[in-house]
């Protein structure tokens, strides 16, 4: 599959068959995330897999979107404050840390496109329910929650600005 097919080709699934993924498949997916940029290379993302039927559903009750329970999979990515602090102060706390788990958080959902798989980027939820779930150390903030599997839907594209409503040369 070619990147831009991905990038325009992708969407947010909140419909998954009953159908496990390969165990391989999910390295795959983590391999992709981790070779996503990051500020000084400082790779401040944590990555938690779930399976467990009972922690997905707490996990779907604390952003409540009851999709999130119904995948096969759930990565949870989360940012290690304290390590991007070390390189960047609160820049890095307050900004690259989240700027790089975003990075790390598309290649996913790339990756898992090409090869075949639904996901959907969930960034509404209660952190600090997810933090108690998931126990989190101090420092780590769950960013984003991916339900992964294959799709039981097929949205449509929904419409995206024109490049001249949002492109701007050399001032605003």
């Amino acid at each position: 599959m070619e990147l831009m097919e991905a990038i325009k080709g992708r969407r947010s699934i909140r419909a998954f068959k009953k159908q496990p993924l390969p165990e391989n498949t999910i390295e795959t997916l983590i391999d992709a995330a981790r070779c996503a940029p990051s500020a000084g290379n400082i790779q401040p993302w944590e990555f938690v897999i779930i399976k467990n039927p009972t922690t997905k559903t707490k996990l779907a009750q604390a952003a409540n979107q009851k999709h999130i329970e119904e995948a096969p999979v759930v990565i949870v990515v989360c940012a290690d404050e304290k390590r991007s602090a070390m390189g960047y102060a609160s820049r890095g706390r307050n900004l690259y840390c989240l700027q790089d788990t975003a990075a790390a958080t598309q290649n996913i959902l790339l990756a898992a496109y090409s090869l075949g798989l639904g996901t959907c980027w969930v960034g509404a939820f209660n952190e600090d329910e997810v933090k108690d779930i998931l126990k989190t150390p101090e420092g780590m903030k769950p960013v984003a929650m991916i339900p992964i599997g294959y799709s039981n839907e097929a949205p449509r594209q929904r419409g995206k600005r024109l490049l001249n409503q949002m492109v701007h040369y050399d001032k605003f």
